[in-house]
């Protein structure tokens, strides 16, 4: 089995890796471009077709699809199952069954989501003429995750655990490009108004060359600055008010610069640790045909999102901001989604006791007393930055 794995991670060369990434990255500035990249990731596994969905768990829908090599109606016939696949993809997809960014192959896991899951997978198999399918949540945020799919033609046999390692490389980078795309909420950036484009944003948005320099910074990003919160600059860089995030920060900025194909092992976002805590999301922009062009100068662009921006929270960062335990973070999902303490202990599996001894933990750690002041903060620590009206 090493064996085999092995020889399937090494068919992936650091040249090629570095071409995929760029190319996920490239999508964030031109998410149009999302096809021609599953194309490129879906044949680096032998897989004939692949799509990336953004699902509202809360909504039952899509935010948005890009897909490749599937028919012109794939759309239509897959999203026709938005409510009653938003019931399986909570199950498929929750920590019970996988990590965040770990590949599930379903025909080792369909047998468990019940039948009305497996009925929805057969038929969707048995209309694609596919024979297996691999499916990565890629983000996940208290009411919605973003899933990555690749599906391997009836006649290719089933996907392996070498497939699945080539397709977790790729992971952290997708998310990120995911995040970002979630974050500007355009279709694409235009070179000519970039500027203009960048100051129609609530969230801090700052462009940076070497070492961190600041090449440009948005009206919420300079608001920021002159208040040296939660970001600041020093000598013209770039820098986080707290140390250790600023650590953080200079690291992931230079590894946008050197080797972005390494940025994903810091994790999506960089937790600010300010007063009020603020993520930090950074796309390298030092390669590729499409970054380049935005500003050649440019290492990296960091999105700051903040309390004012009022939308939906990033569980994971805010989990970083207040060192909450991965048992915390389940039981924190729950209750961001409406559920009660009852209700969450049952989706969890565990007592009610338990279920209040996490909440009491959450309670001390984020410097909340009530449930009703726990979500309130849980919507307004880590939001999607939404655009200002023009």
């Amino acid at each position: 089995m090493f064996s085999s794995l092995w020889q399937k991670v090494r068919m992936l060369s650091h040249r090629r890796l570095s071409e995929l990434i760029g190319m996920i990255y490239d999508c964030a500035i031109e998410p149009d471009r999302w096809p021609a990249t599953l194309a490129e990731i879906c044949q680096s596994i032998g897989c004939m077709s692949g799509f990336l969905l953004l699902v509202d768990l809360e909504q039952s829908g899509h935010k948005f699809a890009h897909s490749w090599g599937l028919s012109s109606d794939w759309k239509e016939r897959y999203l026709a199952y938005s409510d009653r696949l938003t019931g399986f993809y909570s199950l498929a997809f929750s920590r019970q069954y996988q990590r965040d960014g770990e590949p599930l192959i379903m025909s080792r896991f369909i047998d468990q989501t019940g039948s009305n899951g497996k009925r929805i997978y057969e038929e969707l198999r048995r209309t694609l003429s596919i024979n297996d399918v691999m499916q990565t949540v890629v983000l996940r945020e208290a009411r919605r995750i973003a899933i990555l799919t690749a599906s391997r033609h009836q006649d290719g046999g089933n996907l392996m655990d070498g497939d699945a390692a080539t397709i977790r490389l790729l992971v952290p980078h997708v998310g990120r490009a995911v995040k970002i795309i979630d974050i500007l909420d355009v279709k694409k950036i235009e070179v000519d108004t970039l500027a203009a484009t960048l100051d129609t944003f609530i969230a801090g948005v700052v462009v940076v060359g070497e070492e961190g320099c600041i090449l440009h910074a948005n009206n919420s990003a300079k608001r920021m600055l002159l208040a040296h919160n939660p970001i600041t600059a020093i000598d013209g860089i770039l820098t986080a008010s707290n140390a250790t995030a600023n650590q953080q920060l200079s690291a992931a900025i230079g590894l946008a610069r050197t080797d972005e194909s390494e940025i994903g092992s810091g994790g999506l976002g960089v937790p600010l640790l300010s007063d009020e805590p603020a993520v930090a999301h950074v796309l390298p922009l030092a390669r590729g045909d499409v970054r380049t062009r935005l500003m050649p100068q440019a290492t990296a662009a960091v999105f700051i999102t903040r309390a004012e921006s009022n939308s939906i929270a990033d569980v994971g960062a805010l989990a970083r901001n207040f060192d909450l335990t991965a048992a915390e973070i389940r039981l924190l999902e729950q209750l961001a989604r409406n559920a009660t303490l009852a209700s969450a202990a049952r989706t969890l599996g565990i007592s009610q006791e338990t279920a209040r001894t996490h909440l009491a933990h959450i309670f001390s750690k984020t410097g909340v007393s009530r449930q009703a002041d726990l979500l309130t903060l849980v919507d307004r620590l880590a939001p999607r930055i939404r655009r200002t009206a023009r």
